[in-house]
């Protein structure tokens, strides 16, 4: 068990038998009555998102999340299939885990997979991925009078605007926080 005063966001609780992600935390003193603890909860089975409040020091269950390292093999249909570096377990993730993550995923890229007992809860991407790009419309000269960038698509799907000398065939990195071009990798 563990005090509200000492929960954070990114961590998981337990409620009711239900595993829960806390996304937003914040303590409230108001000026007359006892303090409260507002948080923004994501079910981790449901995926919805919930506003719980709680005393002060009131006790929740923590829940222990174990973080493994995966290895990301290949998508069958509308799974997603991983690979554990360590005991070589392939493991079968669906779109409620993955979301949009896909569009950052490549073939024999290392990820992290949050698990509760043997249960795949979250993906959690490098901060920072290697795409090729695979459609891109040639620069024209002059044409940085409107703009100084352009869209291009990436090997996985993923549109992004990028500088002009970005060309197809050439290997980009990008943020996963925000999906914005970081640089040229040579």
């Amino acid at each position: 068990m563990v005090s509200t005063n000492d929960i954070r966001p990114g961590q998981s609780i337990l409620l009711d038998g239900t595993l829960y992600l806390i996304l937003e935390y914040q303590h409230v003193k108001p000026g007359k009555g006892k303090a409260f603890v507002k948080t923004k909860l994501k079910n981790l089975s449901s995926g919805g998102v919930v506003d719980k409040t709680f005393r002060a020091d009131e006790d929740v269950q923590q829940a222990f999340i174990d973080k493994q390292q995966f290895q990301y093999l290949y998508k069958d249909g509308e799974s997603y299939i991983f690979m554990n570096n360590e005991t070589f377990e392939q493991i079968s993730l669906n779109n409620d885990i993955v979301e949009n993550k896909y569009l950052y995923l490549t073939s024999n890229q290392e990820v992290t997979i949050q698990m509760y007992g043997d249960t795949p809860i979250d993906l959690v991407l490098p901060p920072t991925v290697n795409l090729l790009v695979t459609s891109a419309e040639p620069a024209v000269k002059g044409d940085t009078v409107s703009s100084s960038t352009k869209s291009v698509t990436c090997e996985t799907g993923l549109i992004l605007n990028v500088p002009m000398f970005i060309e197809e065939d050439e290997l980009i990195k990008v943020d996963t926080k925000n999906s914005s071009y970081m640089t040229r990798v040579q």
